[in-house]
């Protein structure tokens, strides 16, 4: 599955807009973080919006490549695609701007006019990124989009990516101890409502997620989810590539049903992941039941796998296996 240049000419542009502003979005921020020694909770200022724009371009570019392929109810998609792209570019530009501003995009409820009403955008912006991605998850499950190993890869992947963007939903109320006060990047103090961690404090996380090393942090799944796609892609990619080499894996089917492996594995690991947060355990804490969870989740996917590739094995004749071993060893003889 290549893609050429004129492919990439026809992909959605307001979503390839977005995805250039938050490619410069990212050389900004990277910037910012090495020359701007401004923090927000020991962290550079410059860092949500670096993160925020690398998520989105992934995710936008992704979108951007899909929707042309749909065949039915395009002028919706086209829509949708174009309430994401809008929706994405006000979210992560306030996100940008309160960076700017030494202070919190996050749970700030502070009183100033900038702040209330980026505020009240800010919050119908989950909403419509929300929306946007639920409706064009459904509507993929009444569409084909090339062979059934792709198309399963893109409804799992769109499909967990909306459920990841509405544990967002959950982490503004992940805080049950009310309003607190911290301070911006200039020592002013911030009156925020909620938080990421789940029953301990923002801060002090993990380098570069900045995920919580003590409690729970919604975020985890959160990633997992909203980028779920690009895992399931590649992993068709991969199949695709190694189906010139390998016999058995040139069936269709085969290379879907290890694709429906991969998706449900991963879907393991983002249940689990959510289970955690919200238990207030961090990722780098699991316990025993987490271990146990997790060791079931790897037992099932590589049993799935196994059986599924000894099947296809089956299914290939011998003289298939080794037909193109023959075909190597005649044209090195002649």
């Amino acid at each position: 599955m290549s893609i050429s240049v004129s492919e990439v000419r026809s992909w959605h542009r307001p979503l390839m807009i977005m995805v250039a502003a938050m490619a410069c979005l990212v050389v900004v921020a990277g910037v910012g973080l090495v020359v701007d020694g401004r923090e927000l909770m020991h962290e550079s200022i410059w860092a949500k919006p670096f993160k925020f724009g690398v998520s989105f371009v992934l995710y936008g570019a992704t979108l951007a490549w899909m929707l042309p392929k749909l065949r039915r109810a395009r002028r919706t998609m086209w829509t949708l695609g174009t309430v994401f792209a809008v929706t994405g570019l006000v979210d992560v530009g306030f996100i940008a701007v309160q960076a700017a501003r030494g202070t919190y995009s996050h749970f700030n409820t502070n009183t100033d006019t900038f702040n209330q009403v980026g505020q009240q955008i800010f919050s119908s912006g989950v909403i419509g990124l929300f929306g946007a991605s639920l409706l064009i998850a459904i509507m993929l499950l009444f569409q084909r989009v090339g062979e059934r190993a792709l198309t399963w890869s893109l409804r799992a992947g769109i499909a967990l990516a909306a459920i990841g963007m509405g544990v967002a939903f959950f982490i503004v109320g992940a805080s049950s101890e009310g309003p607190r006060t911290v301070e911006d990047a200039y020592g002013n103090p911030v009156r925020m409502m909620g938080q990421h961690g789940v029953g301990v404090p923002d801060g002090g996380g993990m380098p570069i997620t900045n995920w919580s090393t003590q409690g729970g942090d919604l975020r985890v799944p959160h990633f997992i989810g909203l980028h779920a796609i690009q895992v399931f892609v590649l992993a068709v990619l991969v199949f695709t590539a190694l189906a010139a080499r390998v016999t058995w894996l040139r069936s269709e089917r085969v290379r879907a049903q290890l694709t429906g492996v991969v998706i449900l594995g991963y879907t393991g690991i983002f249940v689990i992941t959510i289970w955690q947060a919200m238990r207030g355990q961090s990722l780098v804490h699991p316990d025993a039941a987490t271990w146990t969870a997790l060791g079931a989740t790897a037992a099932v996917t590589a049993s799935l796998a196994v059986l599924t590739v000894a099947a296809a094995r089956r299914r290939v004749p011998a003289g298939g296996r080794h037909a193109r071993g023959r075909r190597e060893l005649a044209l090195r003889a002649g």
